[in-house]
């Protein structure tokens, strides 16, 4: 079994190195083959960057400023960290000590993780900063300008190897970068930690305010992880609840399961105040499940005069053997006084979280894959680097797919779903201007407005809904027409009125076409803009130059179909303008319907003719007194030299009623109406669906338009279309984004197999 051992030499120092029986660390051989696998592959995924997207075991070293962090890390690690400058702290530096049987030798590099304007990479580069390092004594100096290098990301790293100007000024205050120490040699223990920048409670006058909790965030980004390991460094120097870094650790480990606290400066503690320190060591205030340790470092002036590494700790053993009241204590807690025993302890809790770790991380790495794969996928494709064959394809699907979309689909919000309210409402108001002609003169409807009101025509109820007119505002009364008709007569003969009053019946219900027929067409245009608008987002939603582009040619095209659109409207106003139809046998039908309907309204005293033929028909199949004088004067017509007469032309004997010429103008123009509004209402729509909606597919008119609004036929064709399918910055981002994860997971999925599985 090999003897493990440490160097004794401080950094520093010049003098020579001496091999002691016990080194520190992962000091026992049985473990340590198997620990330093695992930290191997803990490492090994370090260095792809995943811990951005997994929770990684990890030591993060806190603590506040000048609570004695750099000394603790110096006296595990071996190493002097850079004092002078301060840069040491405004960046994390991260140490990854291993051992081995070749000489000793550190390899200084730079972790990015983020570019010179702080956006993340997705695959985080490890630069080489120089050669590597045999001699301990220059590690502080090439620390140094690591973190020079690091504080100044736009210039070139490799320029700070030489550049010797401390004084220049840094592009940031702190980074999330990382300098990278990969340790190596026969007196190295395996063991990987992070240092933190230190905490700090004012800026001072070269820093700036937010400094504090830039500071803190950076820290916080680290020790939040449920799998990091808190070495809480707490200076016995300082009233312990002044000290920051511990109120922060609290607030990300609350139960303090996850946090090993260490005390600093043991030999300054101000006297009479020991046994409140001892406290923390017996774990009776601040518990944490892992306790407390105290270490004892050499001050400047120790480190300045020379001291060997095991003067050094051999200084610590006597210092906790023969101070009170650190000699006072209990072998049990004699055990968490000294460096070693501190490491040995940060060995064996790192151990035991990566051994707890491992075996889920290669499960939530390949769910994480499969998470961004889905987020991938659902971001639209590329653009091509064919720029013009993808705008003619573009422009080729959206032709074909807004040709389906017109003619209509299936969809509950579709395009003619929603025009289909817009036809009902003009069919509507064009058949509520029918004029509301009443078989009643005024008078006495005035007397009796309940029993003389509007009679909706049943034999309507056949073809279209029952109608009744909302008031009376719009009523024509028989005698209206009859004194209307009687103004009218010039030179007509007797009982022959002009047929110009059955035009200006006419004309008056025809005069109130024209607005409905124009909000229809509004309320069209609107629903198509509104529905094209929303199918050119989705079809172009890639590339919102061309999306912009192709809404404003489209609304120009739509323009001018509207003109022409609105000018068909206007032709089928002017066709109406003059009463006729060739529909002869409907005009017809219906006229002889209306006569008959307005003839029943009428009271029975203005139609003596019509109550006598009805009489005649209910009186005549029974035995009455009215049935023999009806044969009776039959007979003596017949008598008289007129035989063959039949019963119901004895009607004729009787005069007419006196609104017979009214009634005929009522029931000619309320048929003829009958017959245009349906002829309107057929017709406005149809232009409108013709003119507007499917002139936009018709002959490939929309898509010939694009083509010439976009330039795809000029010479400069290539670059307008490459400026077109411009994607926005924040999809290309994204994709960027989750390519780099997904490079990232995949390179940590095979670093995990090929060192751990």
């Amino acid at each position: 079994m090999p003897r493990i051992s440490i160097s004794t030499t401080l950094p520093d120092s010049p003098h020579s190195t001496v091999t002691e029986p016990e080194g520190v660390g992962l000091s026992d051989p049985q473990l340590a083959s198997a620990r330093r696998k695992m930290l191997d592959v803990v490492n090994a995924l370090h260095l792809t960057g995943v811990q951005v997207d997994i929770d990684l075991p990890v030591i993060a070293v806190t603590g506040s400023q000048s609570a004695g962090k750099s000394s603790l890390i110096e006296s595990i690690s071996g190493i002097t960290l850079p004092r002078a400058s301060g840069t040491c702290t405004r960046s994390p530096t991260e140490c990854r000590l291993s051992y081995s049987t070749d000489p000793w030798k550190c390899v200084v590099s730079l972790r990015i993780f983020t570019d010179s304007e702080g956006k993340p990479l997705g695959q985080p580069l490890n630069l080489p900063f120089g050669e590597p390092i045999f001699d301990k004594s220059e590690v502080e100096d090439r620390i140094r300008r690591a973190q020079r290098a690091i504080l100044n990301p736009s210039a070139d790293h490799t320029t700070f190897l030489t550049d010797d100007n401390d004084s220049a000024a840094r592009e940031v205050s702190f980074s999330t970068n990382s300098v990278c120490l990969q340790i190596s040699g026969p007196d190295v223990e395996d063991l990987s930690f992070c240092d933190l920048p230190g905490l700090i409670a004012s800026a001072g006058s070269s820093g700036s305010a937010s400094d504090i909790e830039l500071i803190k965030n950076l820290v916080s980004s680290y020790i939040s992880r449920s799998s990091c390991i808190i070495l809480l460094t707490v200076a016995c120097e300082t009233d312990f609840q002044n000290q920051g870094a511990h109120q922060l650790a609290r607030t990300h480990d609350p139960e303090g399961s996850r946090t090993i606290g260490v005390l600093t400066k043991p030999d300054r503690i101000p006297q009479g105040e020991e046994d409140g320190w001892l406290r923390y060591i017996r774990n009776q205030d601040e518990a944490l499940a892992h306790g407390w340790f105290a270490v004892k470092q050499p001050d400047s002036r120790a480190i300045a005069s020379g001291i060997t590494w095991g003067e050094a700790r051999q200084k610590e053993s006597e210092f906790f053997i023969t101070v009170s009241p650190w000699n006072r204590l209990d072998l049990e807690y004699q055990n968490r006084l000294g460096t070693a025993k501190l490491v040995e302890r940060l060995s064996d809790v790192l151990s035991d979280k990566i051994s707890q770790r491992l075996p889920s991380i290669q499960e939530e790495l390949q769910d994480l894959m499969t998470v961004t794969d889905e987020q991938l996928n659902k971001l639209p494709k590329p653009p091509s680097s064919d720029a013009l064959s993808e705008v003619l394809h573009l422009l080729s699907t959206f032709s074909k797919s807004l040709a389906r979309y017109l003619e209509g689909t299936p969809d509950a919000d579709g395009l003619l779903q929603s025009i289909i309210p817009a036809w009902e409402t003009f069919h509507q108001v064009i058949r509520s201007t029918e004029p509301d002609f009443r078989p009643y003169e005024r008078h006495i409807a005035a007397r009796h407005p309940d029993v003389h009101k509007y009679v909706s025509p049943k034999f309507l109820l056949n073809e279209e809904m029952p109608y009744s007119p909302s008031d009376d505002s719009r009523a024509i009364f028989i005698d209206d027409v009859m004194a209307r008709a009687r103004q009218s007569i010039t030179r007509e003969l007797p009982h022959h009125y002009p047929f110009v009053v059955t035009e200006q019946y006419i004309s008056s219900f025809l005069s109130l076409w024209q607005k409905p027929a124009e909000a229809l067409f509004r309320e069209v245009q609107r629903i198509l803009i509104q529905h094209v608008k929303k199918f050119v987002s989705g079809h172009f939603s890639q590339y919102p130059l061309l999306q912009s582009r192709v809404h404003s040619i489209v609304a120009e095209f739509i323009s001018s179909s509207s003109d022409t659109t609105l000018e068909r409207i206007q032709w089928f106003r002017d066709m109406e303008r003059r009463p006729r139809t060739l529909s002869t046998v409907h005009y017809s039908d219906y006229r002889e319907k209306f006569l008959g309907h307005y003839k029943a309204c009428r009271p029975k005293a203005d139609q003596p003719r019509e109550t006598f033929t009805n009489r005649l028909e209910t009186m005549m199949e029974q035995s009455s007194d009215f049935q023999r004088y009806i044969n009776k004067a039959l007979t003596g017509l017949t008598e008289m030299g007129i035989p063959g007469i039949h019963p119901s032309d004895l009607s004729k004997l009787l005069p007419p009623d006196p609104y017979d010429a009214a009634i005929d103008i009522m029931a000619g123009v309320r048929a003829y109406f009958q017959i245009a509004y349906k002829r309107f209402c057929d017709n406005v729509p149809m232009a409108i669906d013709h003119e507007l909606v499917l002139g936009l597919d018709r002959d490939q008119a929309l898509e010939k338009a694009l083509r010439t609004g976009l330039g795809i036929g000029s010479a400069d064709a290539h670059a307008r279309c490459k400026e077109l399918i411009q994607e926005p910055r924040h999809v290309s981002d994204r994709r960027e984004e989750l390519m780099k994860k997904r490079e990232r997971l995949e390179t940590a999925r095979k670093q995990l197999a090929e060192v751990w599985l």
